[in-house]
């Protein structure tokens, strides 16, 4: 089944060339069918590239999905121009009113920063706020899920030794979660990150029967966790980038080193070491079956054919 996307959106044409079924506004509107609303608040410098790793991996499942692109209010793109931000994006004030099926919030370059500096953390609060009643469910990433354990649960980020970057292995730690149904013992994401979440610090979140109320799902012996919940399934977290494409890394390994930064390799990433060599793609199987099972089990089973009947207590 399609993604529903606007008819001039920049992702439709790369996604249909990689033949993704996506579906324009004029062609949904002629069927009876309700999609999910999937609400994306894409805080990446780098929009149209994000947007179009996240259409990807939404599309990949027999749901239609209709999207809405937000941005903050209180930043302005320097990366975008400002006619895609206007025509393409959305803020709060515009949707404050309406609810939707699922929300993903992506990361932003600003791990360093303590949350409060971020110029548009309150405004990122509120939207948080706000997901509480009038989001089913939200899958966050990165900085983004960090921002959210922050926000939500009062989990913070400690600032890693050095630039945790490349590909790593993980294993499933709850095999029989849903949100991990068909995936392997063993597989490959990459992180590109300078802070951690830790578990220790998830596992002081109880519930009242005094367990933990935060679960980790899936982790690295060497990048730390990567996917976790919370215990209602309502809240989910990938510390890592499922959505990458091929070059991702490169491109950011490219910038820096631009930059004069002292950066090294991505871990596991250039064939034999070599920045020359065209990486090899090992992750992109376990981010459609993670993305496929957030929209399967916890938000197309989950909400309601009337929005207006969604249950957030």
């Amino acid at each position: 089944m399609p993604i529903k996307i606007d008819n001039a959106l920049p992702a439709k044409a790369a996604l249909e060339a990689e033949n993704v079924f996506v579906m324009t506004q004029d062609r949904a509107a002629s069927q009876d069918i309700r999609p999910l609303r999937i609400l994306i608040l894409n805080l990446m410098p780098t929009k149209i590239v994000t947007e179009t790793q996240l259409l990807r991996l939404l599309s990949n499942s027999p749901l239609q999905v209709d999207i809405t692109l937000m941005q903050m209010a209180s930043h302005q793109s320097k990366n975008t121009s400002e006619e895609h931000m206007l025509q393409f994006y959305v803020t709060h004030e515009d949707i404050k009113g309406q609810r939707f099926d699922g929300m993903i919030l992506t990361g932003a370059p600003v791990e360093l920063l303590d949350f409060a500096q971020v110029d548009y953390w309150e405004e990122l609060c509120r939207v948080l706020d706000w997901a509480r009643t009038n989001v089913y469910s939200l899958f966050a990433i990165c900085w983004g899920a960090q921002a959210a354990l922050y926000h939500y649960y009062g989990v913070p980020k400690h600032e890693l030794p050095h630039k945790q970057f490349g590909i790593f292995k993980h294993k499933t730690l709850v095999p029989l979660h849903p949100l991990l149904r068909g995936m392997d013992e063993e597989f490959w994401a990459p992180h590109s990150r300078h802070t951690e979440v830790r578990r220790e610090d998830m596992e002081r979140v109880k519930r009242p029967n005094g367990k933990p109320f935060l679960q980790a799902l899936a982790e690295s012996d060497e990048a730390g966790i990567f996917l976790a919940a919370d215990w209602d399934c309502r809240h989910f977290f990938a510390f890592g980038h499922a959505e990458y494409d091929r070059d991702t890394l490169k491109g950011e390994y490219l910038r820096d080193i631009g930059r004069g930064l002292d950066i090294a390799l991505p871990e596991n990433y250039f064939p034999g070491g070599d920045p020359d060599a065209e990486p090899v793609i090992s992750w992109r199987g376990a981010g459609n079956i993670i993305f496929t099972n957030w929209l399967n089990y916890f938000v197309y089973q989950q909400t309601p054919f009337d929005l207006n009947l969604m249950n957030n207590e």
